[in-house]
């Protein structure tokens, strides 16, 4: 406790416990831990401020939508197992051309010359 009463926290990594030459039982954690704490041994984690931590999330938000994305793109190459090359009649595999001939196959379209005659619109 500090002169105020208040208790202080400290978030420690448990890595760092386990670190210390010490047999740790879960009958002696807290004794153990308060002893690490009197001594010093025990460093405080980095908790990030509030900025940072909502620009890690963002970050981290940004890089799932490219994975999902990476991942939707690999599925469309995929199709080439079914015999659906967009690559022979597209340059742009994810562009607005292979969108609509993907779409036109979607909804039926029979004929295999059509959807590659669709163009872009713009």
């Amino acid at each position: 406790m500090n002169l105020l009463g208040r208790i202080e926290f400290l978030v420690v990594n448990a890595q760092h416990i386990k670190a210390v030459p010490e047999r740790k039982t879960d009958v002696n954690d807290a004794g153990w831990i308060a002893k690490l704490l009197r001594h010093g041994l025990l460093k405080p984690g980095f908790i990030p401020d509030r900025n940072q931590r909502e620009l890690r999330e963002l970050v981290r938000y940004r890089r799932s939508i490219i994975q999902v994305r990476a991942r939707q793109q690999n599925r469309i190459q995929g199709l080439e197992g079914a015999n659906i090359k967009l690559r022979s009649v597209a340059s742009e595999i994810m562009g607005v051309s292979s969108l609509e001939m993907l779409r036109a196959i979607a909804d039926g379209e029979g004929d295999p010359v059509m959807p590659a005659a669709l163009p872009a619109k713009r």
